[in-house]
């Protein structure tokens, strides 16, 4: 992670990024990193507990050993790590876009500000050298979305960006069965972390289906993540965190409150990215607050899991870093400054001759012989 942070963040695109100095300085070398959306401030609640989500979520990164790293799209600019008045900008802005990947290069090209989801998060994330997630709930197959095809881009985006998402499972006003299929479809690791392996549903605990992986605990969270980047997938894994016992709502209450929120967006004509934040709006207004006062104890519960796994992770490459044989070091070492090397020399040719474009055709001569058994009739 430390040397991948450094690295990334000395190729970024320094008109289209800004990063937070406690992350571009010498200390983002030594200190694990985690990353936060930003959608959860501009679309996700009211002020002002947005503003205190925000600053309690970084504060608990924080308190757990890790650097939090909240990004978002600031007048054009991609920025990775926000500071407290920049926080509260977010926070009170009226006309913040809603940003995902396909939004990203419209929004900075007009010089606009962005929440940015979980998609866009894990992209960004990835692009600064930042291996570790923690959201609320990701997005998914909505219901009725077998008809709609109104699939999150989160899940294609798990399906090919190397981030760690932790969260509290998809928004339990989604299609979770159908979430999973497509999860798998995508090749993505989905893991619930804990005594089962229960896959939860935001606001409750099991969802009534599991997980295809279980880890116990953050530091079998981290070795996960450790050997899916050693064997160089190029897929997110997905950390399934269920909601802390004292706050959880029941399954049956949470979709009571829904089948009344869906039958009004349906009636109001609600559709695609504003679906999400109507629902939840009204369940908050709907169970008088509850799944608000959820919502906030989630979000603070899988920023601590992410600080701690980020934690273990770090230690973990250190660990190998510093204690693997010589042989293994020089080879490592070698491959690396190879790679690099390589890496240099494509990008000095691509600058030069642009990229080629393969024009042609593929022949297929396929030949077929029967044994002497075979017979004509």
């Amino acid at each position: 992670m430390r040397l991948t942070l450094v690295r990334r963040l000395n190729t970024l695109s320094k008109d289209l990024f800004k990063i937070h100095p406690s992350l571009a300085g010498g200390s983002s070398r030594t200190e694990a990193v985690v990353a936060l959306e930003s959608t959860v401030i501009t679309h996700g609640m009211p002020y002002p507990q947005n503003l205190k989500l925000a600053l309690s979520m970084e504060a608990i990164i924080t308190e757990h050993g890790a650097r939090p790293a909240t990004i978002a799209v600031m007048d054009g600019k991609v920025s990775v790590g926000l500071n407290q008045e920049e926080l509260s900008d977010l926070a009170k802005s009226k006309s913040c876009r809603k940003v995902s990947r396909r939004d990203l290069s419209d929004t900075l090209s007009k010089g606009l500000h962005g929440g940015t989801t979980v998609a866009a998060t894990m992209l960004l994330a990835h692009q600064a050298g930042i291996s570790v997630f923690a959201t609320g709930g990701i997005g998914g197959v909505h219901r009725d979305g077998e008809n709609s095809l109104d699939i999150s881009a989160d899940l294609t985006e798990l399906g090919r960006t190397p981030v760690a998402v932790v969260c509290a499972g998809a928004k339990s006003i989604l299609d979770i069965p159908r979430t999973l299929e497509f999860l798998e479809t995508q090749g993505v690791c989905v893991a619930t972390i804990g005594d089962t392996s229960d896959f939860p549903s935001f606001f409750s605990r099991k969802s009534g289906h599991h997980s295809p992986c279980h880890v116990a605990n953050v530091q079998k969270a981290a070795e996960l993540i450790h050997i899916q980047n050693r064997l160089n997938l190029q897929t997110g894994i997905l950390f399934a965190v269920p909601i802390p016992q004292e706050d959880e709502i029941p399954n049956d209450q949470v979709e009571e409150w829904l089948q009344v929120a869906l039958k009004e967006a349906d009636s109001h004509d609600v559709r695609g990215r504003d679906i999400t934040p109507f629902l939840l709006k009204r369940l908050t207004e709907l169970s008088n607050g509850r799944t608000l006062t959820a919502n906030l104890a989630l979000l603070r519960n899988n920023a601590k899991v992410g600080a701690q796994i980020a934690v273990a992770l770090k230690k973990l490459q250190d660990s190998e870093h510093g204690s693997c044989s010589y042989s293994f070091r020089s080879t490592h070492a070698s491959q690396t400054a190879q790679s690099t090397r390589l890496s240099a020399v494509a990008r000095e040719d691509e600058e030069k001759t642009g990229r080629p474009v393969v024009i042609g055709g593929t022949v297929l001569d396929i030949m077929a012989s029967w044994n002497s058994d075979f017979q004509v009739r």
